[in-house]
C-alpha cells in the first residue's frame, strides 16, 4: 500500500462524529424507544475509539520501516504529549470553575471541593497513566503513548512478532473486565493503554507488518466480512445486556466500551477502507480528517459547558434532558462547537494542526497587537 490512504482520512472525521455520539448519549432516558435509538447509536459508534488506535498502529508500523523507529518513536510521543496537555489546559479551569458552580448550587464548601478536584486532577497516576485526572475523555492520548511504548519496546529488542500475540492476550483480561464480568471478576481498572490501547495499536501494526494488503478485487469480501461483523456486534451487545440479564430498554441502555463484536468491526472495517484507498478522494471528507484529534481534545470542554447549562436550565424549571429538540441539538453542537473552536485556537496561533499544540513564545507574539 503507498499513496494517500483518502478512505482511513475520511474515516476519521467520521470516527470523531460518532465519539462524540458516545458521549453526548443521544435519547438515552427520553423513552424505551429512546432507549433503543441510543442502544442502535452506541453499538454502532464503538468501533471508533479503537479504529484511530487501529490507525495510529497502522502508520506506525510504516514509519519504523521506513526511517529511524526511535526517532519517530520520540517525535510522536512530544506531539501527543502536547495534545494531551493542549486538552489539561482547556478542561482543568472549566471543569474547575464548574466544580465550583456546583458547589455552591449544593450547598457544598466551595473551596472543599476544589481542593478535592485539584487534588484528584494532580494525582500521577490518573494524570500520567490514566488520563482522566480532569476529564475521563482524555483518556485516549496517554493510552496511546503508552501503546507506543510497548510496540517501541518489543521493536527495540528486536521481538516484533511477539507484539500482537502478547497484546491479545492483555486485551482477553480487558474484556473480561468490561463485558464479561460474568465468567471473573477482575480487581483492577482495565481501560487504560495495557489492556486496550496496546491491543488495537498492536492489531494496525500487525496489519502493515505482516504485508496484509488488500486489494479491490478482495473489497466486497471485506465490506461482507464487515456487516456480518456488525450483525454480530448487535447480537452480542443485546444479548449480554438484555437477554442474559433480562432487562428491556425501558429499564436503561446496555453500553459497555468493547466487546469481542468491537474487534471485529474495527478490523474489518479497516481492512476495507485499506481494500479502496481511493474511496471518498473526490470529496471534501479526508481534508477534515486532521481536524478530528482537535475535536477530540476540545469537546469535552464543550460538553461539559452545554450539559451545565442544561441542568442550569432544568433548576429554571425548563427540563431540557427528557426533550427530544434537546438531544437533537446537543451532539452537532458539541461537534461543530469543538470544531470552530479548535480552528480558532489555530488561527490566533495558539496552536499549530498537524504539529505541536503547546503555545510558544512565537506562536504567542502573533497575538501582539
Amino acid at each position: 500500500m503507498s499513496g494517500r490512504i483518502y478512505s482511513i482520512d475520511s474515516m476519521r472525521i467520521v470516527a470523531m462524529v460518532f465519539v462524540v455520539i458516545i458521549h453526548t448519549d443521544p435519547f438515552a432516558g427520553v423513552s424505551a424507544a429512546g432507549n433503543l435509538v441510543n442502544f442502535v447509536l452506541e453499538t454502532a459508534a464503538r468501533f471508533a475509539v479503537p479504529f484511530f488506535f487501529m490507525a495510529s498502529g497502522y502508520f506506525l508500523a510504516i514509519k519504523f520501516a521506513q526511517s529511524d523507529p526511535g526517532a519517530y518513536y520520540l517525535n510522536r510521543v512530544a506531539t501527543i504529549s502536547s495534545i494531551y496537555v493542549f486538552g489539561l489546559i482547556l478542561t482543568f479551569p472549566v471543569f474547575l470553575a464548574g466544580t465550583a458552580v456546583q458547589a455552591r448550587t449544593e450547598g457544598y464548601s466551595v473551596v472543599g471541593s476544589l481542593v478535592t478536584f485539584v487534588s484528584e486532577a494532580i494525582d500521577p497516576a490518573e494524570l500520567f497513566y490514566y488520563g482522566t485526572s480532569v476529564s475521563e475523555i482524555l483518556w485516549f492520548l496517554p493510552a496511546l503513548i503508552f501503546a507506543y511504548t510497548f510496540i517501541y519496546g518489543f521493536v527495540r529488542i528486536d521481538k516484533p512478532a511477539f507484539i500482537l500475540p502478547i497484546a491479545i492476550g492483555f486485551h482477553l483480561i480487558g474484556l473480561l473486565g468490561a463485558s464479561y464480568t460474568m465468567f471473573v471478576d477482575v480487581p483492577f481498572r482495565i481501560r487504560d493503554g495495557l489492556f486496550f490501547a496496546f491491543f488495537y495499536t498492536s492489531l494496525g501494526y500487525a496489519v502493515y507488518y505482516y504485508d496484509w494488503n488488500p486489494t479491490s478485487k478482495q473489497r466486497r469480501r471485506y465490506l461482507a466480512a464487515t456487516v456480518l461483523a456488525v450483525g454480530f456486534h448487535f447480537a452480542e451487545r443485546y444479548a449480554l445486556g438484555y437477554l442474559l440479564t433480562g432487562n428491556t430498554f425501558a429499564d436503561g441502555v446496555y453500553s459497555p466500551s468493547y466487546t469481542i463484536g468491537t474487534a471485529l468491526v474495527t478490523l474489518s472495517l479497516f481492512l476495507f477502507l485499506l481494500s479502496w484507498p481511493t474511496l471518498s478522494a473526490e470529496t471534501s471528507l479526508p481534508s477534515w480528517g486532521i481536524y478530528a484529534v482537535g475535536v477530540y481534545v476540545v469537546h469535552p470542554s464543550v460538553l461539559y459547558v452545554l450539559e451545565g447549562a442544561g441542568e442550569g436550565l432544568t433548576l429554571l424549571g425548563v427540563t431540557v434532558g427528557d426533550s427530544v429538540i434537546w438531544h437533537l441539538f446537543l451532539t452537532p453542537a458539541v461537534f461543530f462547537g469543538s470544531l470552530g473552536l479548535y480552528l480558532l485556537a489555530h488561527k490566533l496561533h495558539v496552536i499549530e494542526i498537524g504539529g505541536s499544540h503547546l503555545p510558544s513564545l512565537r506562536r504567542l507574539r502573533k497575538l501582539s497587537p
